[in-house]
């Protein structure tokens, strides 16, 4: 088994593929690239059982055959070199010779087969998007799942796909973002619960790709397809939580604000608050929004006054800086809206512009209790 491949070629992959890997595998074999070699056409894979991905490459070859090779001594190995053909020789002695223009590596290799195959997805349904839309809708849920090993159905993204749109939805009981695309649809319904490991791998390689990805999914798998690239992986097992319901409908006091001005406000304003509850308090009446924040232990207090529209009544709520700061940072708008019924029910953060046609996001936080 022999190829020849360009350097920066093959690193640009495999760098993509290495973000599969765990540092520490309960199978040694999952340390390694697999690489299959079929003509002029070689497949390279990685997986950590859960997700495994592949990519398609083009090389100079006549030989087939497929061998498992180390994947942290290949990487390390391909940074250092300049761009230049590096040609793979498999021999005898168990080891697969790399010769470059100065030099020979010869790296021990294991059986290609003991590696892991990728599942077949069984009777799939398949919806087609534009890689940067799933890309885009990844990045703004995301980072709204939760880390609870014991909601396990929580710690990923929920896909609702159906023939008018597609939604997805992250929450982590504290904070919940919906995002939703009218101007993409599915030929039926669905609904699935993705990991965040793939998810996370996705959003970096589809942002701003124009490439369509063909999403093939059932009960226990998802396939993304787009370019020469593959990612198969197991879903999470459950039922999502009815997030609808937690959505409150009447929201009679609404709050409009440029984003910016408020995201550092609340930014500077909450180094002063709590360190364990992270407490700001938002007290809006007129067209004056009054951000504060107190640490009763150390004696720290800040106030801002900002200008704002305002329409509703006069009321005070508390909500967890972090919360409110992640979200403001994850909208790309001028101008958001806030919208709260009281202040012990969930506020609903909106961008008021910057939204591309079928584009909707609703946040929703959950406030905390105020100590007077």
């Amino acid at each position: 088994m022999k190829f020849i491949v360009s350097s920066s070629y093959l690193l640009k992959q495999l760098q993509v593929l290495g973000g599969v890997i765990n540092n520490n595998n309960t199978l040694p074999i999952l340390d390694n690239f697999l690489f299959e070699l079929n003509g002029n056409a070689l497949t390279v894979s990685a997986s950590d059982l859960e997700t495994t991905m592949s990519s398609k490459m083009e090389v100079e070859s006549e030989s087939e055959g497929n061998v498992a090779v180390p994947a942290r001594l290949l990487l390390d190995t391909l940074k250092t070199f300049p761009e230049q053909p590096l040609t793979f020789v498999v021999e005898d002695n168990n080891t697969i010779e790399i010769s470059s223009n100065h030099g020979k590596y010869a790296l021990a290799y294991a059986d290609g087969a003991e590696f892991p195959k990728a599942v077949e997805l069984a009777d799939p349904s398949t919806t087609t998007i534009l890689g940067d839309i799933l890309a885009t809708a990844i990045s703004k849920t995301i980072f709204a799942s939760g880390n609870d090993d014991l909601r396990p159905v929580m710690s990923g993204v929920f896909f609702q796909f159906s023939p008018e749109n597609l939604t997805f939805v992250a929450t982590d009981a504290h904070k919940l973002v919906k995002y939703q695309r009218s101007d993409v649809q599915a030929a039926q319904t669905a609904e699935f619960i993705m990991p965040k490991k793939p998810l996370t791998l996705l959003k970096g390689i589809l942002a701003g790709s124009e490439s369509e990805v063909t999403v093939e999914y059932n009960e226990s798998n998802a396939k993304f397809s787009f370019d020469n690239t593959e990612l198969v992986c197991r879903l999470i097992d459950g039922k999502y939580p009815n997030y609808e319901a937690v959505i409150p409908k009447e929201n009679p006091n609404k709050l409009s604000i440029d984003r910016m001005q408020f995201l550092n406000s609340v930014r500077r304003v909450s180094i002063f608050s709590n360190k364990t509850t992270h407490q700001i308090r938002l007290k809006m009446a007129g067209s004056e929004l009054n951000i504060s924040a107190e640490d009763i232990d150390y004696s720290n207090k800040a106030e801002e006054r900002l200008t704002c529209d305002y329409q509703g009544d006069d009321m005070q709520i508390g909500f967890n800086s972090r919360f409110l700061t992640e979200m403001l940072n994850n909208l790309d708008a001028g101008e958001v809206s806030l919208e709260m019924s009281l202040p012990n029910r969930a506020g609903i953060l909106t961008p008021i512009d910057g939204l591309d046609e079928g584009e909707q996001i609703t946040m929703l936080v959950m406030p905390v209790m105020l100590n007077n």
